[in-house]
């Protein structure tokens, strides 16, 4: 993805065939562009897998939400990847900015977005939910754990799925060696696999803003924390490993060659 994708464009002088970039513009299109599309993008990426869970009552177990959650994230960065990179995903964002494919500064912001983006997704989905049906799944936020017993377990869950999510945006949308034209849909297909398989553990949020905006909506914050700890070293792992080791040569910080 190019350098306007990750809220580093430079201002660069115009040709003979095109106008110059004005200073608002390049503003504009490097900061404020892209935290929009990072809430649009994680509104309606989010607000499609909150109706899923809600909605899921007739007996399809986890392959509606997996589906749903995995297809409208795909989608979401097949739209608005070209101007945010489409990380709705605070995880996501920090392991981009860690392998150098996210302006530090944009960090903040780029979280800020994706917040709010699911505080959005949640109270649009109560709004068009009924109430008993909305109060039966807990808003669709993360009920799984129950027990202490349960915490080792499903943080293990959310480092390991997280991290896989992590991967494949990080090295499918943004490494340039291994980047590729699929990267969307690949990185929903990481999503829908991750809650068949870890549904059970932990609930398979691998996104903090999936927890936080349900979480705020129904007032059920019950080990919440787990849901931020897992998904957060899981992108301090993948950033750190691409930096370190499978990155390429751009990303590297040692053994680049000559």
């Amino acid at each position: 993805m190019s350098d306007a994708e990750f809220g580093r464009m430079s201002i660069k002088d115009g040709d003979s065939d095109h106008k110059p970039i004005s200073r608002w513009s390049h503003w504009f299109e490097a900061y404020v562009q892209p935290c929009i599309a990072e809430v649009i993008g994680t509104t309606m990426f989010l607000f499609i897998g909150i109706m899923a869970v809600a909605s899921n009552t007739d007996g399809t177990g986890r392959l509606q939400p997996a589906l749903a959650h995995g297809l409208a994230l795909g989608l979401s960065i097949a739209v608005l990847g070209g101007i945010s990179g489409g990380h709705f995903n605070p995880a996501v964002s920090l392991g981009a900015t860690i392998m150098g494919g996210l302006n530090i500064f944009m960090l903040i912001p780029y979280w800020i977005s994706q917040l709010c983006g699911g505080l959005i997704a949640a109270g649009l989905a109560k709004a068009m939910t009924p109430e008993d049906q909305f109060n039966n799944v807990s808003g669709a936020a993360f009920t799984t754990i129950q027990f202490d017993e349960q915490i080792g377990p499903a943080i293990g869950a959310e480092i390991i799925m997280t991290f896989y999510l992590v991967l494949a945006v990080c090295m499918g949308a943004i490494n340039e060696k291994t980047k590729t034209p699929l990267a969307p849909f690949a990185i929903g297909f990481t999503v829908t696999v991750g809650v068949l398989a870890g549904g059970d553990v932990s609930g398979a949020c691998m996104n903090p803003a999936r927890a936080f905006g349900p979480a705020v909506v129904a007032d059920y914050w019950d080990y919440h924390w787990v849901y931020w700890v897992g998904p957060m070293v899981a992108g301090v792992l993948v950033g750190t490993i691409i930096r370190l080791l499978i990155g390429d040569r751009k990303t590297r910080l040692f053994l680049k060659g000559t």
